[in-house]
């Protein structure tokens, strides 16, 4: 499986989470990502300082790379090691761009694909995460579908 790195100062703050001993933290990662509208996937997590790591299965590699991103999108997360399993049909994997200060979906768009009105596809990609085109933050990483 593979490793990816976070902006460890960048995201969502979910206040316990990455405290050592923290014996519900596999509960709070799952109600965060289904907080963020991913449902109940059948995956376990745990912390270890500011690494997650993610284990089980789902049916896609969207459903897998939004989990993945949803977990790493944490204030405190460096890292998440992941050992999930997709089920469904081999599809490739989006690649994963870092927010930087001043960027918007359409500079990113023009950056990627060379229009920046495909930025639409940017925010699709990461829906339900991304509840609206102009709600992005500097360390934010974002999947780029190809």
């Amino acid at each position: 499986m593979s490793l990816f790195s976070f902006v460890k100062e960048a995201g969502e703050k979910l206040i316990d989470l990455l405290t050592p001993g923290n014996a519900n933290a596999e509960e709070q990662l799952k109600k965060h990502v289904e907080s963020v509208g991913l449902g109940n996937p059948n995956i376990t997590a745990t912390v270890e300082g500011d690494t997650i790591t993610l284990k089980g299965e789902v049916a896609s590699q969207e459903e897998k790379e939004k989990i993945i991103l949803a977990a790493g999108n944490i204030a405190g997360v460096a890292t998440v090691d992941d050992q999930i399993t997709v089920t469904g049909p081999v599809a490739q994997a989006a690649r994963f761009v870092t927010v930087a200060k001043g960027d918007t979906l359409s500079a990113i768009s023009k950056q990627v694909y060379g229009d920046p009105n495909k930025y639409q596809k940017i925010f699709e990609a990461n829906k339900p995460m991304l509840k609206h085109p102009d709600k992005i933050y500097p360390g934010q990483v974002l999947r780029i579908p190809e």
